[in-house]
Parts: structure tokens; C-alpha cells; sequence
């Protein structure tokens, strides 16, 4: 049977189990980040893992039933399903049985935990195939192999091998594998954070996004590729995925920009970087931000500040980029009358204060010290009242509107725990074999110890292993993998995890394997790779942010205020020559040796320093007022016709 073939739906038993299954974690989770339940962390980890593995397997079954069966319809779904996640159930309440007792001995185990442990790590590899895909399996399996077969590989990769045994209870009976920290991230802030999400978007948080984001455009040149940006830039800070967040946005932002006069891979291009860019955007950053806060030890609002301003210079560039677009396009300011009833935007501020409250909850609780997930939570409860309250909704209305929001998030936590899970896999065996050791050594030797070439190499390594791959999954291998290299050379810990953590959000939409733009050219109807490629060029002042967080640490908020000023002035300036040299418009069109000249005075202006800045300002003025011959040659070819 080949992919094509439409899947086949769920027989309505096994959908009603897996709508209760994440109803209850959904609930279990709530209670225990409300102080109800009390568990260990252990505990937490294999029962979160086991109920995203329930909701797994009962929900994507393996086989397809074929037209030819003799089985009766439904029966091999059921039964690719009911398998697994049987055999998941008995294993996991064996560990959550045995670990304390493991523990306890000083990790004195027995054969049964390691034929147990043996089947975890093949139904973690079975889930990551279905939830994730081929890619994040083959690494995993990669590295899992490893152990084994390192005697017998030459070079620096040769090792002495570890005995199966201590790899399999290592990886399965200690919290540094399959329930190392990256799952417990996600049985901690990620659940809790997709709850919210559900709850925003059950509440009608997406209408209301999209009414502020039209108020705050009606009016202006671009205005629907400008709404666009704001209302896929609130909506991506709460769906944690680019991919989704197009499909999701996608469908209506993109006619609206076509209509407007923008090429068909024009609009999908900016939808896929703008909803690329949801997941750097603070408060509500992806996953891979409470990820990469538990792995730096750090607090997450800490991640928070750090990104604040690299957000604030990508959307930025964005902005730049449907602007100069659409005068070099030729649009013009919509002529459109304001309908008399259509509302102010003070007027849709008010309407959407259920909305507005719980995040002016969230960001307050989270400054005052409290933890991102119980901040979360009380957002949450903040967000039920206010809604119950502004709109007279009691009762049955309410809790079913509850419960669909529970269970719509912890689905969608699921392929983000298996992701951890694996990645579990990934450190654990890193760590088991001396491997990580070994590709710091590649590196660093690789790059002199310069650095900077170091950088450039990770770049490289990132944008590679990014290809294919969910923002969680990427930047979860680059920080196992290739960001204790940057440690090592005297990059500063958040600082060389920042730097995988864009590359690892970018790698939606870098060619050749782009997901979020092979996604807004289906909806757009545009050839992909030009789809691809323009939302490379559209979304390169992420490529080139990470650096500028090495050489100007102000970015990252690390200075004085007036350091940090600066840097926000010059980069914002910076960031606007370089939407000018993507585009290839600044007050005119530009040649294609003035693009490049003006991409590089943009670099100068982000880069923080006296110097620099004065460089790169000179460059700008010149080209601004000298006459230089325009013409249609660049980086692509705006004019061209779809």
C-alpha cells in the first residue's frame, strides 16, 4: 500500500480510549502542578511516558488495512494499536513498580528489567517512526548502536564498546535515558504550556488575535501580509509548531496577501517564516526553550529576556521585508471604508480581556520567581474564570469546552515526549560510550580552537541534522550533541545554546527539506523549492542573529542599559538594510552588487561596536544618496511570474 492512500479512520472504541487516556493525564498533570498529587520525579517521568505512548499507539496504528483482507474493517488497525500500547502499559507499570527498589540497591538489577528495558527502547524507537518519522528513528537507532559496534570503527570513532547489558539498564532503570531530563521537561513544563495552548485556542484566543492583529494594520501599506505577521506571530507562540502553525494560519493569511497583489510564493513564504519565528517569541516560546532552561540550569525567564530582542529584530526584519515587497510590487494602501461597526482597537482590547489577563498572569507570576509551570497553571484557572464570567458560561457548556481543551493538548504533547524520550536515548548513550567526548574533540580540533570557525561548523551541523525534523527533535540533538563543543571553547553556556536552539527553529524553512514552506505552498499552490528558497532569503536575519549573539552579548540582554539600547538601534537598523538587500529595494530598485553591498553594511549595524555601526551607517547613507543604476538582478527574482 503506498502513502498515498488516505488514512483509515479509528474504529470508534479505540478513539474513545485514547480521548480518555489524555483527558486523565491531562487532569493528572493539572493536579500535580496544583500541589493535589505528590510525586516523585521518577514516578512523574514513566507515567507521562507511558500515557503519550497509550495515546500513541491506540491513535496512529501501523498497518493500513488492505482491500483484500479477509479481516473484518477496523480489526488490524485495532489490532496494530491494542499491541504495543499493551505491551507499553505492562512495562511501564513493571518500572514504576521496580525503580524506587534500583534506586535504593544502587542500580542492582535483575534480567527481567533488562528484557524489559530492551523492549522500552524498541517501542521508543516504534513511537519516535509514527509520532515524529524516519529521520529522528534512524539517528536515534544510530546512536543507540553505537555502544556496539565503536570497536570496530576506525579513527577517533573507535572505542572499547560497552557491554549490552550496562546499555540497556543504563538507558532504562537511571534518569539518564529514556527518562533523563529532556523527558522531564516535558512531564513538567511542555504538558502544561500545551494545556494552555488548548485552552486559548478552545476559548477563541485566535479570534481575538486576529482582530487585534487587523485593528493594529487597518490602514497601512501591506496591511493583510502585515496582519498576517502579527496574528501568526501571537497564534505561533501558543501551537509551539511552525508546520502546524502554517496549516493552522495558513489557510486564510496567505489568500488574504494574494489578493492583496503579493506572488502566490511570495505569501507562503512569509507565512512560513513568521510562523517559523512564533517559536523565539517570549513569553510563550516553543518547547525547546523550557528545554534548553532545564539543560543550562538556569530559569526559563532567563531564556525569556535572552530572546526577547532577537525576536524583536526578526519580526522586525519580517515586517521590513512585506513592506519593501509590496513597494516593489507595486501595491497600493487599501482603499477600504471602515465599516461602522467594526470595532477600535481599544474596543477589541476589551472584548479579549479573558485573554489579555491570563497572560498579564503569566508573565507577572513568572518575573515575581515563580516556576513557568505553576505560573502556567494559574494563567490557566485565570483564563476559565475570566471567560466564565465576561461570557455568562456556566455548566455543562463550560466543562465540555474544558475537557476538549485538555484533551486537544495532551494529544498534541505527544509527538514533543516522544522527541524527549528519544533524545533521552541520544544523551544517555553519549554518555554511556565517551561518544560526546569524541564529537567535542572533532570539533574543536576541526576548528583550531578558533571560535568562530567553530561556529561556522556547528551552523553546518545544525542546519544538517535540523533537516526534516520538529524544532523539539533538532534542537535537542544539537544540544546533546554539538553544543558542549562551543562550551568547551569558552562560548558561554546560554549563549552556545541559543545559537543551536535558532538554527535548530530555522531548519524549518532551509532548503532543500523545509517544512514549514512545503506546507504554505501546498496552501499557497506554489512550487515549493521557489516557496523554500524565498523564505530562506525572506528569514535570513536568523541565520546570521546567532552570530551577532557571540560577537554582541548585549542582544542577549548581557550589559548596561545603554549597551543594550544601542544594540537594539543599530541591530534594528541593521535588520532593515537587510530586508532592503533581500528584496532588492531601498527607495529603489537595487542592482544586484548593491544588494550585496547593503546586506553587508546591515551585518556591520548588528554587530555590536562603535566602529561597526559607523561602518555600516556610512555604507547605507551613501547608497542612499547617490544615483546608482537599478536593475532587476539579486538574490531572487521578485518579478518573475508564478
Amino acid at each position: 500500500m503506498t502513502d498515498t492512500q488516505p488514512p483509515h479512520k479509528l474504529p470508534k472504541t479505540l478513539g474513545l480510549a485514547v480521548a480518555v487516556i489524555a483527558c486523565a493525564i491531562g487532569i493528572f498533570h493539572l493536579l500535580n502542578v496544583g500541589g493535589i498529587l505528590l510525586l516523585s520525579t521518577m514516578e512523574l517521568r514513566i507515567i507521562h511516558l507511558m500515557s503519550m505512548m497509550l495515546i500513541l499507539f491506540l491513535g496512529q496504528p501501523f498497518i493500513r488495512k488492505d482491500q483484500n483482507s479477509l479481516m473484518q474493517p477496523g480489526f488490524e488497525i485495532a489490532l496494530a494499536g491494542m499491541l504495543p500500547a499493551l505491551l507499553a502499559l505492562v512495562v511501564s507499570l513493571y518500572f514504576l513498580s521496580r525503580w524506587e527498589a534500583i534506586a535504593l540497591s544502587g542500580g542492582d538489577t535483575n534480567q527481567l528489567d533488562l528484557i524489559l528495558g530492551v523492549a522500552l527502547l524498541a517501542l521508543v524507537l516504534e513511537a519516535t517512526r509514527r509520532s515524529i518519522g524516519w529521520v529522528l528513528a534512524l539517528i536515534t537507532l544510530l546512536f543507540l548502536i553505537y555502544p556496539f559496534v565503536s570497536p570496530y570503527l576506525p579513527g577517533v570513532l573507535h572505542g572499547r564498546g560497552v557491554n549490552a547489558n550496562r546499555v540497556a539498564n543504563f538507558l532504562t532503570t537511571t534518569n539518564e535515558g529514556v527518562y533523563g531530563i529532556p523527558l522531564g521537561v516535558s512531564a513538567t513544563y511542555i504538558i502544561i504550556f500545551a494545556l494552555f495552548g488548548a485552552f486559548l485556542n478552545q476559548f477563541g484566543a485566535g479570534d481575538f488575535f486576529f482582530r487585534l492583529a487587523r485593528t493594529l494594520t487597518r490602514g497601512m501599506l501591506a496591511a493583510s501580509a502585515k496582519t498576517a505577521v502579527i496574528f501568526s506571530a501571537l497564534l505561533g507562540m501558543i501551537s509551539g509548531s511552525a508546520a502546524g502553525n502554517v496549516a493552522v494560519t495558513g489557510s486564510f493569511t496567505i489568500p488574504m496577501m494574494k489578493k492583496e497583489g503579493y506572488e502566490p510564493r511570495q505569501a507562503a513564504a512569509i507565512e512560513a517564516v513568521v510562523s517559523t519565528g512564533g517559536q523565539i517569541l517570549p513569553p510563550i516560546m516553543g518547547a525547546a526553550a523550557f528545554i534548553m532552561a532545564e539543560i543550562v540550569g538556569t530559569p526559563y525567564v532567563n531564556v525569556m529576556k535572552a530572546a526577547l530582542i532577537p525576536a524583536v529584530l526578526y519580526f522586525a526584519c519580517v515586517l521590513f521585508v512585506v513592506h519593501l515587497q509590496a513597494k516593489k510590487n507595486g501595491i497600493q494602501v487599501s482603499q477600504e471604508v471602515k465599516e461602522e461597526d467594526e470595532p477600535g482597537f481599544w474596543k477589541v482590547l476589551w472584548n479579549g480581556l479573558p485573554f489579555v489577563v491570563p497572560f498579564v498572569v503569566l508573565i507577572q507570576m513568572m518575573l515575581n520567581g515563580y516556576s513557568p509551570f505553576k505560573a502556567c497553571f494559574y494563567a490557566m484557572v485565570t483564563m476559565v474564570v475570566c471567560h466564565a464570567i465576561w461570557n455568562r458560561e456556566f455548566g455543562s457548556a463550560l466543562l465540555k469546552k474544558i475537557g476538549e481543551a485538555i484533551i486537544k493538548g495532551s494529544q498534541s504533547t505527544v509527538p514533543i515526549c516522544i522527541a524527549c524520550a528519544a533524545a533521552g536515548i541520544i544523551s544517555g548513550n553519549l554518555a554511556v560510550s565517551g561518544l560526546g567526548i569524541k564529537i567535542s574533540s572533532i570539533i574543536i580540533s576541526a576548528s583550531g580552537g578558533i571560535a568562530i570557525v567553530a561556529l561556522v561548523l556547528t551552523m553546518f551541523t545544525a542546519i544538517v541534522l535540523g533537516m526534516g525534523l520538529p524544532t523539539t527533535a533538532a534542537y535537542l540533538i544539537l544540544a546533546t550533541v554539538v553544543a558542549p563543543s562551543l562550551a568547551e571553547l569558552g562560548v558561554p553556556l546560554l549563549t552556545a545554546h541559543m545559537f543551536v536552539f535558532f538554527y535548530g527553529c530555522v531548519s524549518t524553512i532551509t532548503p532543500p527539506v523545509a517544512l514549514a514552506s512545503y506546507v504554505a505552498a501546498g496552501i499557497a499552490g506554489a512550487d515549493i523549492n521557489r516557496v523554500g528558497w524565498t523564505a530562506f532569503a525572506y528569514g535570513i536575519t536568523a541565520f546570521v542573529l546567532p552570530f551577532m549573539f557571540f560577537f554582541g552579548p548585549a542582544l542577549l540582554l548581557d550589559g548596561t542599559v545603554l549597551e543594550i539600547g544601542i544594540a537594539l538601534i543599530t541591530g534594528l537598523a541593521g535588520v532593515y538594510l537587510v530586508a532592503s538587500s533581500v528584496v532588492g529595494f531601498f527607495r529603489r530598485n537595487l542592482a544586484g552588487a548593491i544588494r550585496v553591498i547593503l546586506f553587508t553594511a546591515g551585518i556591520f549595524l548588528m554587530l555590536q561596536g562603535t566602529a561597526t555601526d559607523l561602518l555600516g551607517l556610512a555604507i547605507a547613507t551613501i547608497i542612499l544618496i547617490t544615483k546608482v543604476p537599478s536593475k532587476s538582478a539579486g538574490f531572487a527574482q521578485d518579478k518573475t511570474a508564478e
